[in-house]
């Protein structure tokens, strides 16, 4: 018996030995690949699956999470290879400060609402929200930005039996300072009262400054990124968080979850029009670029993008996660508007900026 067992261990610690080896090769072949993202993209970057296929292409990659726009403002982008913010704003001013010409919009989501039954039942009867095609939408933003404009009540609204709470209508959002969230949220109400037009200049956004800064200044605290008040609209229920600005792919990524944190309650609505919100990979070097065109082009990470929420060019690939996850998900969005320019959002932001601290600028809303 020891005759027989000694060649057979001396096998598989030779086996053990090469494989080990092998590891250590493989390991050295990989190339680490560092750089700022969005928080909603955490859980992507997380993902062993996401992982084994980055290795696939001998990448890791490691990352630091902020708010998109801190990201394009805040950082030092020298120690890094990538910049991936949520949003063209962020990713523009990185691509203009920095000179860099390549840039991979890897994936996108439109903007949504998260909220709850029982608060979408006052919507349904001010014939704000309504229930179509197996979708929810907010049929009438206007209607609901205006009630916020005039700071009503909850329990004012006709047919608030269901939410009778003294709580301002409001749409919760990030810190518009530092998360591309809120400034998408900035450039879908700045569309809608510009009398549903594109704001193109310092005139046009001068009118409105004062409206747009209520939306944010009557908020009160809010997060520096998009993670902050899509955890608190899990955790904290419908009086923190009657209706919030998010990514649909919060939502998507949340529900799809095997011990989803999305209870029978929560509602996602989405609002007509909407603005969509592009994922632009900004590459620093040659390691950002080998990313980039990792996301862009391999299957598996394209496909595990949308097992995450994301839209991409693999349209039925997301019909097909939307039908295994029975999810309530419009295959199409045609109400979509365009955003200002980035000049114009960047002075519209250092307006809203200048009226927190209290100080004149040279910002639309203060001219």
């Amino acid at each position: 018996m020891k005759r027989f067992l000694a060649p057979v261990l001396t096998l598989f610690l030779a086996l053990g030995v090469g494989y080990a080896i092998y590891l250590s090769v493989a390991e050295q072949s990989v190339t680490v690949v560092k750089g700022l993202i969005g928080s909603e993209k955490e859980d992507f970057f997380r993902d062993p699956r996401v992982i084994d296929a980055l290795r696939d292409n001998s990448l890791r990659v490691e990352f630091v999470k902020a708010g998109s726009r801190e990201i394009a403002t805040k950082f030092d982008l020298k120690a890094y290879d990538f910049a991936f913010p949520a949003g063209v704003p962020g990713a523009e001013k990185i691509r203009r400060d920095n000179k860099i010409a390549k840039f991979y919009p890897a994936f996108f989501t439109p903007m949504t609402i998260a909220s709850w039954k029982r608060v979408v039942q006052i919507l349904e009867a001010n014939k704000i929200a309504a229930h179509k095609d197996g979708v929810n939408y907010v049929i009438d933003m206007p209607r609901l930005l205006d009630i916020i404009k005039q700071r009503k009540r909850w329990n004012e609204l006709p047919s608030s039996e269901s939410f009778p709470v003294g709580r301002a209508v409001l749409i919760n959002s990030t810190d518009v300072r530092s998360s591309n969230s809120a400034a998408m949220y900035l450039s879908l109400a700045s569309y809608i009262f510009n009398d549903n037009n594109v704001v193109t200049n310092d005139s046009q956004a001068r009118m409105i400054m004062d409206e747009v800064t209520a939306l944010f200044a009557r908020q009160g605290f809010t997060g520096y990124s998009s993670e902050a008040p899509f955890e608190d609209y899990l955790s904290q229920g419908p009086g923190k968080s009657p209706l919030v600005m998010i990514y649909e792919a919060q939502f998507l990524n949340a529900k799809a979850q095997k011990n989803s944190p999305v209870s029978d309650d929560m509602v996602l609505l989405y609002p007509e029009p909407t603005v969509f919100t592009k994922h632009i990979l900004v590459p620093l070097n040659e390691k950002g670029e080998r990313l980039g065109e990792a996301l862009m082009n391999d299957p598996k990470l394209k496909h595990l993008a949308i097992e995450h929420g994301f839209r991409n060019d693999d349209r039925p690939g997301f019909q097909a996660f939307v039908k295994e996850h029975n999810l309530q998900v419009p295959d199409d969005i045609v109400n979509v508007v365009e955003m200002p320019s980035y000049e114009l959002i960047e002075r519209m932001i250092s307006a809203i900026e200048d009226s927190y601290k209290g100080t004149p600028s040279n910002a639309p809303g203060n001219n």
